[in-house]
């Protein structure tokens, strides 16, 4: 029986995947740590190459029984994508002991192998598509680029309405929706009762997801908290930018005051814990409307710069539960603003807490704005006598290294330039950071500030900085202007009354340094001496943690890990040396191991058993070399995904917002991707098919190095901007690129479908693989190189598929 070609089905079980894969990222962040999710999505993608394999081995047999198979893996999918995920977060997997525990990596293993399996089925059922409607291969492609372009936009629009279990049900009913279409579709006989078999399914996923639960890893701040007696989670709230767990303890008062001076004779107000994806604690102070009950928030190093002058006008980078909205509060600032990223959390200061925290945020004083930092700082017109950047990240999280992936435009030289900018003529920026040992984030900063000032044209930016710090926290004060004599004196005042550290001021001296919280040197004032001084290059060298400032172009301020003191690490794992570990990118290292490994397995060993296909036919005789068709793939799949998140990230500064960077960059790539595919049906049985690919690439290459050249000019530009028309912007620059990116791949699959149909799923699979490792790789080098230049690696892997396009008539 022959079929018309599925292609809302395909549309919509594309939709399904990539809502799955984002979805999957979501949540487990929420039960393990965002590098662990990283590495996760990574290698479950797997699954696309093991199709490719799959489908070439066995599409005779699957092409004779097309409908049957097809339909199968599309039910396989939807209820593996919720059964394999619950399997998995019951495998007891703990990252931190798998250096000691043998069964660890075994554990590890199940859970690659469960999360492997939706992708491979839903792959199983696109590669099968291909192949057998191989004429219409391009429009197919299409139809499967839009898909997914519409599904990472619904999943984050679906995140903002359902918990991410919720959400769980939701894709894996998407998928029951995808096989209705595909009966329908395919005009099959048995409709009905393939009707009535979805509704039974339907019916027991329900159910499963109504007794399920997320589990999260028992070293979770939060399932830490919730041991003490009498502590509860009294409500959750989700979102795309995290879960909000509120917490109440009944028994044992919360008391969140970080780095709280050793003399302090009094304690916070009762307090409400706000966990976000079970870390990253937050606290919502109650509202006494008695100053005297704050006096603990003048005994914290970020209330330093209050005592140095008397700030009129402050500005808080991070609202958080509203603890430094507070301490400008006490410290009488005039007028108070404050940014907050989640809007979730500003709901419940505005309104869920609100007559907790004496309706903190109801006066003429303070004003709290929804957004994100540097898109606010670009923004507003305002200037400021104190700029702080609160202190809101885990401390067991930033001390353990799981930080190390995530891009911070924050602490960025740029972004500090940009906040002295907003300052008045003698006004300070101060930020607070955990401290840890040995010395990371504070020294980092320090030479940050350094190169900011430096920037703005400082000719001895040492005048302009001082640092103090606690038993745990270090606060850095940058100034617009040279610190003058009556300030330092009053921070030594300051810091002697709350045995705080002054480790550095423009007159400082060894002996002033590590006098009341103690280390075996004076290691913050030994390191501002080296980074002032020429030598500099030297002590970033020698110093056994990356220390080197973050830019715009490499955001990774977090990104600490040194090759070279590994083997000492190791050599230390038995004797508590594996809090020096940087893990999160160590694990990333290894997940492109993993995953070069799995295609060595899956992609490359077929390649080794399998000899060159030759196609003869009266009109033409091609020979498709498989090293050709395994380069030309491997390139299209890894350069694509460069490109996408390269550009990603460089919009978050433009959109001033990363949920709108990543749902619309995505977005827009995977729709004018699809449309560029759709496109290229017309040139597939042509003889115009391989100045097509060349166009094609052409246009990405000189589009991509005019973007590299002056894409950040037409940020600057129109930096103010309406969002409105920055999201049209965002679109029409987009757009031309995509679309020329969606040609190459669904061109040559075509070519193939000529030449060597057998050759369409294992080309598939390759694709699939090679995205995987993109992802990883793509960060990787964006840690070292920056992300101009995984674009420019990107264009030399398009221009190395072009050359080696496997299909050259004689």
């Amino acid at each position: 029986m022959k079929f018309r070609p599925p292609f809302f089905t395909i549309a919509l079980l594309s939709s399904a995947i990539l809502a799955y894969e984002i979805l999957l990222m979501r949540l487990f962040s929420i039960i393990q740590w965002h590098h662990f999710a990283y590495m996760i999505i990574s290698l479950a993608l797997l699954g696309f190459g093991a199709s490719g394999t799959f489908i070439s081995i066995f599409q005779d047999s699957f092409s004779k029984r097309f409908s049957f198979v097809f339909l199968a893996n599309i039910v396989l999918f939807s209820v593996s994508s919720i059964s394999c995920f619950l399997l998995a977060q019951s495998i007891p997997f703990n990252p931190d002991e798998i250096l000691w525990d043998d069964q660890q990596p075994l554990r590890l293993l199940g859970i690659y192998l469960l999360l492997s399996l939706p992708f491979f089925f839903a792959a199983n059922a696109i590669a099968l598509a291909l192949t057998y409607f191989h004429q219409h291969v391009a429009r197919l492609y299409a139809f499967d680029l839009l898909g997914a372009g519409v599904g990472s936009l619904g999943i984050i629009l679906l995140l903002f309405v359902a918990m991410p279990l919720q959400a769980l049900f939701i894709v894996g009913c998407t998928g029951l929706a995808a096989l209705a279409l595909a009966a329908w579709e395919l005009k099959l006989q048995q409709r009905n009762k393939i009707y009535m078999l979805l509704l039974l399914i339907g019916i027991a996923m329900s159910a499963l997801q109504h007794n399920s639960e997320l589990r999260l890893s028992p070293y979770k701040e939060l399932v830490q908290m919730l041991r003490i007696q009498g502590t509860e989670i009294i409500s959750e709230h989700s979102s795309p930018l995290g879960q909000l767990s509120i917490v109440q303890s009944h028994t044992i008062p919360l008391r969140h005051a970080p780095g709280l001076s050793l003399n302090a004779n009094n304690e916070p107000p009762e307090q409400i814990g706000v966990f976000t994806d079970g870390g990253g604690m937050t606290a919502i102070t109650r509202g006494t409307g008695k100053p005297a009950d704050y006096a603990y928030l003048d005994q914290i190093t970020s209330a330093a710069p209050y005592h140095l002058s008397r700030p009129e006008r402050v500005l808080v980078l991070g609202a958080g539960g509203g603890s430094s909205i507070l301490q400008a509060k006490y410290h009488e600032a005039q007028q108070i603003d404050a940014v907050e990223l989640n809007p979730q959390l500003i709901k419940l200061l505005r309104e869920d807490y609100a007559d907790f925290t004496g309706h903190l945020l109801n006066t003429d004083t303070i004003q709290l704005y929804q957004g994100e930092a540097r898109g606010f700082i670009s923004e507003t017109g305002k200037h400021y006598d104190l700029i702080e950047i609160a202190l809101l990240d885990s401390f067991a999280a930033s001390s353990g290294g799981l930080y190390a992936l995530n891009e911070s435009y924050l602490y960025t030289v740029e972004a500090l330039q940009d906040m002295l900018e907003k300052l008045r003529p003698d006004g300070y920026l101060a930020i607070t950071r955990w401290i840890k040992l040995p010395p990371r984030d504070n020294l980092k900063l320090f030479a940050t500030a350094v190169d900011a000032l430096k920037n703005t044209g400082t000719d001895n930016p040492g005048q302009q900085l001082m640092f103090l710090r606690s038993w745990q926290t270090g606060t850095l004060l940058i100034k617009k202007s040279p610190f003058t004599a009556d300030e330092i004196e009053a921070l030594k005042v300051f810091c002697d009354a709350r045995s705080f550290d002054l480790d550095w001021h423009p007159d400082v001296t060894l002996d002033e340094t590590n006098r009341f919280n103690q280390l075996a040197e004076s290691y913050f004032f030994q390191a501002a001496k080296a980074i002032l001084g020429n030598e500099r290059n030297d002590f970033f060298e020698r110093y056994k943690f990356a220390l080197e400032p973050a830019t715009d172009n490499r955001p990774y301020f977090f990104h600490f890990f040194k090759w070279s003191v590994l083997p000492e690490i190791i050599s230390l794992r038995n004797s508590g040396g594996l809090p020096l570990l940087e893990g999160g990118y160590l694990i990333l290292v290894a997940t492109l191991i993993q995953a070069l490994v799995a295609s060595v397995v899956l992609i490359l060993l077929p390649l080794f058993f399998a000899a060159k296909t030759t196609v003869s036919t009266p009109l033409v005789t091609a020979t498709v070399s498989k090293k050709q068709i395994a380069i030309y793939f491997s390139a299209i799949g890894l350069a694509f995904l460069f490109i996408e998140i390269a550009f990603i990230q460089k919009f978050i500064l433009f959109l001033h917002h990363p949920l709108y960077a990543v749902a619309l960059v995505l977005t827009a790539f995977l729709v004018f991707a699809g449309l560029g595919s759709g496109f290229s049906q017309r040139f597939a049985q042509s003889k115009l098919h391989h100045r097509a690919i060349t166009l094609s690439v052409a246009g990405i290459v000189v589009l991509g190095l005019l973007y590299m050249l002056f894409l950040q000019s037409i940020f600057t530009a129109n930096l103010a901007a309406t969002m409105s028309y920055k999201i049209f912007l965002t679109i029409a620059l987009i757009a031309p690129l995509a679309f020329c990116m969606g040609m190459p791949f669904p061109l040559a699959l075509a070519k193939l479908g000529v030449l060597a149909r057998d050759m369409i799923p294992w080309a598939w699979g390759i694709n699939g693989c090679a995205s995987v490792v993109s992802a990883v790789l793509a960060t990787l080098l964006a840690i070292s190189f920056g992300f101009n230049a995984v674009i420019a690696f990107a264009l030399l892997l398009y221009s190395l598929a072009w050359a080696s396009f496997p299909a050259q008539h004689q």
